[in-house]
């Protein structure tokens, strides 16, 4: 297939198509999704090491991702995927598992000109280290929100949905509230437990209890909520995230206990799991971060002096049955 025959697919001038190829914004909206339709009809695939050569670009981001098992991840993945190839690039991605070694061997990457910028999901703890090897390259911080700093972030505000959360609890007369928390290197885990005890000292809540799960996953959440039963078990149970709380589901159930009769459980991402067992959760608007993550990056491509920008999302309390 050529760039002729996908002009002529598409009813422009073969300019045009260039034009778009190129990520030019002098095309019309209108004949950019023309030809863009007529790519994806006709699988095309450009000459990318020619466009390389013309442009000095790779039309390449590196998206490090810091646990790509994390189904939250995966959708902000998703969204990065869409909104890069809407212009023009292609995603290498890297399951870094916020070790800075693993880190190290993809940033790579950036010096060889084999990308021409970076996303990352890395916990908060790491930017230092990656700030030392990123240098001044393009790079924006994804679902890790910094207040401070040169690199440009998008995520939400983790302090207040954690807040409404245990509000939301408080309000229904749920007295025992415990937090089921993840790894402190990460800034959300930080501010969802700054969240959760600044309510409790509000509302004046003796109870007070927070499990540290070892990873996110729903085994994790289980070992978690087990612990918690042991000893003077609460009558909710808040945890950062959906697979961390579809564990806890499953220990209290195994318990003989009722959810929520006896213990309400809330998730926080909004994951196609939480639907799957009704659970109540805040929804995070994953793929839309990802997306938002792209344009900043690609603005700092564009225009490496642009300001640093920090994007605070939307987010959603969803109420299911589990609370």
């Amino acid at each position: 297939m050529s760039i002729q025959k996908i002009a002529q697919l598409a009813g422009v001038s073969v300019a045009t198509v260039s034009r778009v190829l190129n990520n030019s914004d002098t095309v019309k909206a209108k004949n950019r999704e023309r030809v863009l339709s007529a790519i994806k009809e006709s699988n095309y695939q450009p000459n990318l090491l020619a466009r390389q050569l013309r442009t000095a670009r790779s039309y390449m981001i590196l998206v490090m991702v810091s646990n790509i098992a994390n189904p939250f991840c995966a959708e902000v993945v998703k969204g990065i995927e869409e909104e890069a190839e809407k212009n023009g690039y292609r995603i290498l991605l890297c399951n870094s598992g916020s070790d800075i070694e693993r880190s190290r061997s993809g940033l790579s990457l950036l010096s060889g000109k084999i990308v021409d910028g970076i996303i990352t999901m890395d916990a908060f703890t790491k930017l230092p280290e990656l700030s030392a090897l990123i240098g001044a390259a393009p790079w924006v911080q994804c679902a890790e929100y910094a207040d401070a700093g040169a690199v440009s972030c998008v995520g939400i505000n983790d302090v207040d949905a954690s807040q409404h959360v245990v509000s939301q609890l408080a309000d229904s007369g749920r007295k025992r509230i415990a937090l089921i928390n993840h790894d402190l290197s990460y800034k959300y885990a930080r501010l969802r437990e700054r969240g959760y005890k600044s309510v409790l000292h509000l509302r004046e809540l003796d109870y007070q209890v927070v499990e540290y799960a070892r990873d996110l996953s729903s085994a994790a959440g289980m070992a978690a909520m087990q612990k918690l039963l042991a000893d003077n078990p609460p009558d909710a149970v808040f945890a950062v995230s959906d697979t961390l709380a579809a564990g806890a589901l499953r220990a209290i159930e195994q318990a003989g206990l009722r959810v929520p009769q006896d213990i309400a459980v809330v998730g926080f991402d909004g994951t196609e799991l939480a639907d799957m067992i009704s659970l109540t959760t805040i929804e995070q608007p994953s793929r839309d971060i990802g997306r938002k993550a792209v344009d900043l990056l690609l603005n700092k491509i564009d225009n490496p002096d642009a300001p640093t920008e920090r994007i605070m999302m939307d987010w959603r309390f969803i109420s299911r049955a589990s609370s």
